[in-house]
């Protein structure tokens, strides 16, 4: 039922996107149909052009979520477990937080110049608070009682990560996980606009400077559709992992 559903509705879409185009008043130009920008797709699949601006984005949004989650993660767990540690900085993040990545990225092209290293440090700003802060409120969500066992077993820091905090928050961080890789693919189309000269942001204004809306619109449908695949990914792990913590733990 479900892949019937999924068939239905983009059969919808690409029904009303034609007809939009046939009766809309706007040009092929500005608004082109399904059949010139499934052509044009074709032709920058043919070319590599699409493939090599859809592994450049993939590679930056894989090393800023990666060391936004090596870093958020551990610091989440700390600010959850010690009073003492959240109180100084809980403060700071509660300030850095709500600053939007983009409002970064003039002080990112000064600091890190046009490339990688400026798309990267966006990602990882957006996807080291909410993982920071998600993470946090799982572990303070653990019952006191858990704590309790493992201090009369007398298990040490480690045993007590291991084997009680980290079992007990996989649900939850997945869940994190899941909702910041959504951030960090939003937000490296738009620092590929302004700070890199690859990737399917870079291809959307190029080419919508060349006035090739076909090219555009390839660019929003890969989008999406890396979108949604990233997504399936972690939904994928995420069972995965719940599945495994839950057998050996």
């Amino acid at each position: 039922m479900h892949r019937y559903a999924f068939i239905i509705s983009f059969s919808l879409l690409l029904i009303a996107w034609e007809l939009v185009t046939r009766f809309g008043g706007w040009s092929p130009q500005v608004f082109p149909g399904p059949l010139p920008v499934f052509r044009s797709m074709g032709e920058l699949i043919a070319n590599g052009t699409l493939l090599d601006h859809s592994v450049a984005s993939l590679y930056r949004v894989t090393v800023g979520f990666y060391l936004a989650a090596g870093l958020g993660i551990p610091l989440g767990i700390l600010l959850g477990r010690f009073e003492g540690f959240r109180y100084i900085m809980d403060p700071l993040i509660q300030f850095l937080r709500p600053i939007s990545p983009l409002a970064w990225i003039p002080l990112a092209m000064l600091w890190f110049g046009i490339g990688d290293q400026p798309a990267v440090f966006l990602i990882f700003l957006s996807s080291f608070f909410p993982l920071v802060v998600g993470t946090a409120i799982s572990v303070r969500t653990i019952p006191e009682v858990y704590f309790q066992v493992a201090a009369n077993f007398c298990f040490s820091r480690r045993e007590v990560v291991s084997k009680i905090i980290v079992p007990a928050i996989v649900p939850d961080v997945v869940t994190s996980l899941r909702l910041t890789i959504s951030i960090a693919w939003l937000v490296v189309v738009a620092a590929e606009m302004i700070a890199v000269q690859s990737g399917l942001g870079y291809l959307i204004l190029d080419s919508r400077n060349a006035l090739r809306m076909d090219y555009v619109m390839v660019g929003m449908i890969v989008i999406g559709i890396i979108g949604v695949l990233l997504d399936w990914v972690m939904v994928r792990m995420g069972r995965i992992e719940s599945a495994s913590w839950g057998k050996h733990h």
